[in-house]
């Protein structure tokens, strides 16, 4: 009797200890890097937007599939002259008004000549590019100007971006939010002070009183050549504060600007590397963290990288895969 209790509470502890696979994925379920989720309103259709393809759009009748490819976002490449503005990077996507936003990066692997563009659409399937938003960065900038992600904080639309060189800022932006707002600066809000300061794709979403700042740390790509040293992958981390533009602190106090961050999901069984994330709020499911993955059974290679999803409890204050 009392081993077969022993044994159920070590079960149970390792339950609670780790993180749960991600939910059942129908159709094309990879090409998915950096995936930016969003539910049509008028039809209750799911959309995924990507990385790669001139931002790849799929989508589904369920948040599970069957994905189907559908077309190029931006099929004659970004307004915006940089190298890169055929090969765009880290969609984000939301919904203001009556208007849907694509916000996408124009930049090169290891470069800091980037700038963050939009798009809007009043269906999802058509997109008109409006090119620059007035984020950008060269060498020498204090950041580097990707992965952009908007938010409304209940006052301000706030745009959250950055990665390695400075980290994470972010900045108001007019409303409609196809420009920063007049005379606004970029304010830092999390940083890895140690090692090559790898730390990007920010997103913010808000559970209560509290807004929660979700990034991803570690190395994101190339693991079928370069596979980082175990625990140097992709992971997702968050840190929260009652205001969307600073004071993010970790689940230990750790400011988010001095190396804090508190790991939310990382690999674990077949799942290797998970990041470039974001938050939706699901009629059905509630909130879920949805991100792209590398499955170990299928292969390393960035093109394999698949769709994730996980329903999130924010019940303890702080969010739980």
């Amino acid at each position: 009797m009392k081993s077969s209790i022993i044994a159920s509470l070590i079960g149970l502890a390792a339950t609670v200890m780790g993180y749960a696979d991600p939910m059942a994925c129908s159709g094309v379920c990879n090409n998915a890097h950096d995936p930016a989720l969003i539910r049509r309103d008028s039809d209750g259709r799911y959309y995924r937007f990507s990385t790669g393809g001139k931002i790849a759009i799929h989508s589904a009748k369920t948040i599970n599939g069957p994905w189907t490819y559908l077309r190029a976002a931006i099929p004659a490449g970004s307004k915006i002259n940089l190298a890169g503005k055929d090969d765009l990077w880290a969609p984000d996507v939301t919904k203001f008004g009556d208007t849907y936003y694509l916000f996408y990066s124009v930049s090169s692997f290891g470069s800091q000549n980037s700038a963050i563009g939009v798009a809007t659409s009043t269906d999802l399937d058509n997109w008109t590019d409006h090119g620059a938003t007035g984020i950008s960065s060269k060498a020498g900038s204090p950041y580097n100007a990707i992965d952009g992600a908007a938010y409304y904080d209940g006052s301000n639309i706030v745009m959250s971006f950055g990665s390695f060189w400075g980290d994470i800022y972010s900045v108001k932006m007019n409303n409609p939010p196809l420009t920063v707002a007049s005379g606004a600066t970029s304010t830092r809000i999390a940083y890895k002070p140690s090692g090559t300061h790898a730390q990007e794709g920010a997103f913010i979403a808000k559970n209560g009183n509290y807004h929660y700042l979700f990034f991803s740390v570690g190395q994101c790509c190339g693991f079928d050549t370069s596979k980082p040293a175990a625990g140097a992958e992709y992971k997702i981390q968050v840190c929260r504060s009652t205001s969307a533009t600073g004071g993010f602190v970790d689940k230990s106090g750790v400011s988010c600007t001095n190396g804090g961050g508190t790991t939310v999901l990382e690999s674990h069984g077949w799942v290797y590397g998970p990041g470039g994330q974001g938050v939706y709020w699901d009629p059905t499911l509630g909130p879920v963290l949805y991100y792209h993955y590398v499955d170990t059974r299928i292969g390393y290679a960035d093109g394999q990288k698949k769709f994730g999803i996980n329903k999130i409890d924010f019940s303890s204050g702080w969010p739980v895969v």
